[in-house]
């Protein structure tokens, strides 16, 4: 997992009024591998931090319920550890993960479906935890039931035609699960053919459901903070802003 904070960070934040927990999490935030704990000592001390036999780090961190677990590696930070974090104000080394988060968490009230939801506030957690693969498949499936529930409840009669039109063979759609029988590619062609979304629009979703693809199984592709953010602000502007 990417490292949350540098050394040039960690500097500022050892050096507040904070719990010996906290401080040694904002330790482990440096590392983006597991490390031990003479590592966490030899990391505070460049941040001008001597931790003491006193501290006992490994004690305190095995009671931080679950913000830092011990691997066989050695000790290192997990979700809620970073999510802690997030709490008490450490942000993401790119500005974009920062920005994109706060913009999709500001439209989830209008996200009418619990499910939806759900899965928009999943993906962010993971955007911002670093879990960038999980936050682009999570934001896609959110995403695609925010255009599902819309075709369902504002333009179900036209789709259908389209779609018998395109496939004899479719069988009538009532429901949203109805609408999940056709492949995302395909459902994303008909709603642009009745002019839900552009030619443009569909493009740029197309590019997005591809990508979806690509992190949804196990292969070497590797994702980043911008391409992650990327992908949610095109779902952001031109499906939860829009079709909420």
């Amino acid at each position: 997992m990417r490292n949350l904070l540098s050394i040039v960070d960690l500097k500022s934040w050892l050096h507040r009024d904070l719990s010996r927990l906290d401080k040694l999490l904002l330790i482990l935030a440096t590392f983006d591998t597991p490390c031990q704990v003479k590592e966490i000592k030899e990391k505070a001390s460049q941040a001008g931090l001597k931790i003491t036999e006193r501290w006992n780090p490994s004690a305190a961190l095995r009671r931080s319920k679950g913000a830092a677990i011990r691997t066989p590696q050695g000790w290192e930070l997990t979700v809620t550890g970073r999510q802690h974090l997030f709490g008490l104000g450490v942000t993401a080394v790119s500005p974009s993960v920062a920005r994109v988060a706060s913009e999709l968490r500001a439209v989830l009230p209008n996200i009418q479906n619990a499910d939806t939801r759900a899965f928009a506030e999943e993906a962010i957690k993971c955007h911002e935890a670093g879990l960038y693969r999980s936050a682009i498949v999570m934001s896609w499936l959110a995403a695609m039931d925010v255009l599902h529930t819309h075709v369902c409840t504002q333009h179900l009669d036209k789709f259908n035609a389209e779609a018998s039109q395109v496939n004899s063979r479719w069988k009538t759609a009532i429901t949203t699960d109805d609408l999940g029988r056709m492949g995302e590619a395909d459902f994303l062609d008909r709603i642009a053919a009745i002019s839900i979304i552009g030619k443009n629009v569909k493009k740029e979703l197309k590019a997005c459901l591809d990508r979806r693809n690509g992190c949804g199984h196990p292969n070497s592709l590797q994702i980043g903070a911008n391409t992650c953010a990327h992908h949610i602000e095109i779902l952001l502007l031109n499906v939860f802003r829009k079709f909420h």
